[in-house]
C-alpha cells in the first residue's frame, strides 16, 4: 500500500488483485469505516458482494451517522458531521455511490451541486445575553502571546505533544481567546484532551484557518447524516450482494500469534442470546472496528433525562479483550478509562410553536424554511455556563419533518455545571428543561419559556459516555496500526486505528481513509490511497494563516522609514517578498 496524490492514480482503475477470487471478507460494526471497507473491496479489490459479511450490534447500519425518527420521542440526531473540500478518502468513495435523489448522479455529485449553489457561512458565530450578538467579529483575538503560543505547538514534533494536556502547553491567555473559543465549540475539544490532537488538526486544517470565524470552511449535507450518506452506500451494498448480520454482537476474536506472522482464526458472536463462532482461513479476512464514541448512548425524552450508562460496553469490551492478546493492538483504556473526561451530551429539539423559528430567524439572520443554510454550523453561547452551542441544518432535516417543524441540534460541552436559567446540569435534565435553557440563551422573554418549552417543542436529550474518547492524551502504540505489522489477514478500521499518514480523527474521512488502507494492503491493490492535503507544506497556506491569525494586522518592517523603504523595496525583488506582502505580511511603508 502507498499514497499518491494527482490525477494519475485518482482517476485509474486497478486491476484485479491476485487470489481475490479464493478470499471472503468480514466486519466487525456497520459503521461508516465497514461500510467503506467492504466499498472498496467490491469497487477496487473486485471481490463479489456475496462473499462479504458484516456483523453489526443494533438493527440498524450507520454506527455515529445516525439520524432517525423515534416513533414515541421524535426526531433523533447524537451529532452532526461537518466536511470540507479535501476528504480525499470520503469523496474517493461517495464518486462511485448512487445518489438515490437524483438519477444519473453520485452522492459526491449530489453534494458538489448543493455546496456550490448554496454554499456554507455563519453570519452570527457567537452570541451572549439571551441571543444578542457577542460582537467577536469573525475575529481571532489571539495576543502576540497566544500567537506565540500556537506557533510553538505547530512547529513542535508529534514526540513533544505525546501524553499532554493541552491546557499544559497552552497559557490561560490563549485558552480565553475567540480562537479557542471558536475551535473548541466546533470540534468538541476540551481544556484537558490531547496536546497532540490539537497540534494534528492545526496542520490538517491550516487551510480552513480563514473560515473559522464565519464556518464558511464547512460543507454540509441535504439532510442528516443517515439519509444522507450511510442510508445510498447501504443501498448499494445490498445491491452488491453484501450480507448484513444485524442483532449480532462480536465478543472476541482468536489469533494465531508467533514472532513473525499473526493470524485471525475465529470470530465469537452472539445473536439473540445465543453463542456462535466463524471459523477463519487464511484466505478470510477480517476487519475490526474498535471502539466507539457512540457506545452506551442513552436517550430520553420531553419528560425523561438521558442517563450516564457506565456498565458493560461491547465495543470498547471486545478491544480489552482483543489487546491483552498482543501490545501491538493497543491500549483501550487510555481512550474509555475516564467517562467523566470523554462524555458530553446532546439534544435534538423539534419546534412545534410557530414563535420559537421567529428567534431563530433574529440570530441567524436566515429565513429556516427557505430549504437553504440556515445557522451555517453551530452558534456559541458565549456565556452559556453549560457552554452550549446549537445549529439548524438546511430544512427539512428528515425526510419525514412536517414543513412547519424545525430541528435544532444543541449540545453542551460542560455536562455537570448548572444551568443559567434551569439550575441543573444538562445531564439532570429533561428534554423540556433543556429546551428552556436553549430558549433562554436564544433570547425568549423569561415569561415566555416554561410555556413555549413544555407545548411548544419536542425534545430528545442523548448522553453520550464515550464521545470524545479520542481525544485523550496520547503516545505511540495506544491505538494500534490498521494492519500490525505481521498481520496477515486482519486490520483494525475506524477512529481509534492509528493510520500512518498525518490525518486526524473524528472526521467521516478518518472512518474511510483506516479501511481504504486496511483493503489496499491486505489485497495488494495496484492503486494509492489519497495522501492528506498538503496544506501545511504549502506556504501560500501558511501566510495565508499566519495573516488570519493576526486578525489581518501587518507586519511593520524594523528601522527608520526611509531604511523601511529599502527594505520593502529590496523584498519586491523577488517571489519571497511578493508573497509576503500579496498575504498582507508586511506592511506597506
Amino acid at each position: 500500500m502507498h499514497y499518491s496524490a494527482g490525477n494519475y492514480e485518482a482517476f485509474a482503475r486497478p486491476r484485479k488483485p491476485a487470489g481475490v477470487d479464493e478470499k471472503t471478507a468480514w466486519f466487525v460494526g456497520a459503521g461508516l469505516a465497514s461500510m467503506a471497507g467492504a466499498a472498496f473491496l467490491i469497487r477496487d479489490g473486485q471481490m463479489p458482494g456475496d462473499k462479504i459479511s458484516v456483523f453489526e450490534e443494533l438493527d440498524l447500519p450507520g454506527g455515529a451517522l445516525d439520524g432517525i425518527k423515534e416513533p414515541k420521542k421524535g426526531f433523533v440526531i447524537r451529532g452532526g458531521r461537518e466536511m470540507e473540500n479535501h476528504f480525499e478518502c470520503l469523496w474517493d468513495l461517495y464518486r462511485s455511490i448512487p445518489s438515490i435523489e437524483i438519477d444519473g448522479a453520485s452522492v459526491l455529485d449530489e453534494f458538489f451541486w448543493l455546496n456550490n449553489d448554496d454554499p456554507n457561512s455563519s453570519l452570527q458565530r457567537v452570541t451572549m445575553d439571551q441571543g444578542q450578538d457577542a460582537h467577536t467579529d469573525f475575529k481571532f483575538g489571539l495576543s502576540d502571546k497566544a500567537q506565540k503560543e500556537l506557533t510553538k505547538l505547530f512547529l513542535a514534533t508529534r514526540e513533544e505533544m505525546e501524553n499532554k494536556r493541552i491546557d499544559e502547553v497552552m497559557s490561560a491567555e490563549f485558552l480565553g481567546s475567540n480562537f479557542w473559543l471558536y475551535w473548541r465549540t466546533m470540534f468538541a475539544f476540551e481544556n484537558w484532551h490531547s496536546a497532540l490532537e490539537f497540534k494534528l488538526y492545526l496542520h490538517r486544517f491550516i487551510h480552513h484557518i480563514k473560515g473559522l470565524p464565519d464556518l464558511s470552511a464547512l460543507k454540509f449535507t441535504k439532510y442528516n447524516q443517515y439519509e444522507s450518506l450511510v442510508l445510498p452506500l447501504y443501498r448499494w451494498l445490498l445491491d452488491q450482494g453484501v450480507n448484513f448480520q444485524f442483532s449480532t454482537t462480536v465478543t472476541d476474536v482468536d489469533f494465531d500469534i508467533d514472532q513473525t506472522r499473526k493470524q485471525a482464526t475465529r470470530i465469537h458472536w452472539m445473536h439473540n442470546g445465543e453463542d456462535g463462532t466463524t471459523e477463519l482461513s487464511p484466505n478470510d479476512l477480517v476487519f475490526m472496528t474498535i471502539g466507539s464514541l457512540t457506545e452506551n448512548s442513552d436517550e430520553g425524552d420531553h419528560h425523561t433525562p438521558a442517563t450516564l450508562n457506565t456498565g458493560p460496553a461491547p465495543a470498547w469490551d471486545l478491544w480489552r479483550t482483543i489487546a491483552a492478546k498482543d501490545p501491538a493492538f493497543g491500549r483501550p483504556d487510555v481512550f474509555a478509562g475516564d467517562i467523566d473526561a470523554t462524555k458530553w451530551e446532546s439534544c435534538t429539539v423539534t419546534t412545534l410553536d410557530k414563535r420559537i423559528p421567529e428567534y431563530i430567524q433574529k440570530i441567524c439572520k436566515r429565513d429556516p424554511f427557505s430549504g437553504k443554510v440556515v445557522t451555517g454550523g453551530i452558534v456559541t453561547a458565549k456565556d452559556s455556563s453549560w457552554l452550549m452551542s446549537w445549529t439548524v441544518n438546511r430544512q427539512p432535516h428528515f425526510k419525514q419533518q412536517p414543513a412547519d417543524q424545525i430541528v435544532v441540534w444543541v449540545y453542551a460541552l460542560f455536562s455537570d455545571v448548572e444551568g443559567d436559567y434551569v439550575k441543573k446540569s444538562i445531564s439532570a435534565c429533561t428534554g423540556e428543561e433543556i429546551t428552556r435553557e436553549w430558549l433562554y440563551h436564544v433570547g425568549v422573554p423569561e415569561d415566555q419559556i416554561d410555556e413555549l418549552a413544555a407545548t411548544g417543542a419536542k425534545s430528545v436529550p442523548c448522553m453520550m459516555p464515550y464521545v470524545t474518547a479520542f481525544f485523550m492524551p496520547r503516545r505511540a502504540g495506544d491505538r494500534p496500526a490498521v494492519v500490525p505489522e505481521g498481520a496477515s489477514n486482519f486490520a483494525f478500521i475506524g477512529q481509534f486505528a492509528e493510520s500512518a499518514t498525518r490525518d486526524c480523527i473524528f472526521t467521516t474521512e478518518y472512518s474511510v481513509r483506516t479501511p481504504m488502507e486496511a483493503v489496499y494492503t491486505l489485497l495488494d491493490i495496484e492503486r494509492g490511497v489519497p495522501e492528506v492535503y498538503g496544506s501545511t507544506y504549502d506556504v501560500r497556506e501558511l501566510l495565508n494563516a499566519t495573516a488570519r491569525l493576526r486578525d489581518g494586522e501587518e507586519t511593520e518592517l524594523p528601522g527608520p522609514h526611509f531604511l523601511r523603504e529599502k527594505l520593502y523595496d529590496k523584498f519586491q525583488n523577488n517571489e519571497v517578498g511578493k508573497l509576503l506582502t500579496e498575504y498582507k505580511i508586511i506592511a506597506t511603508p
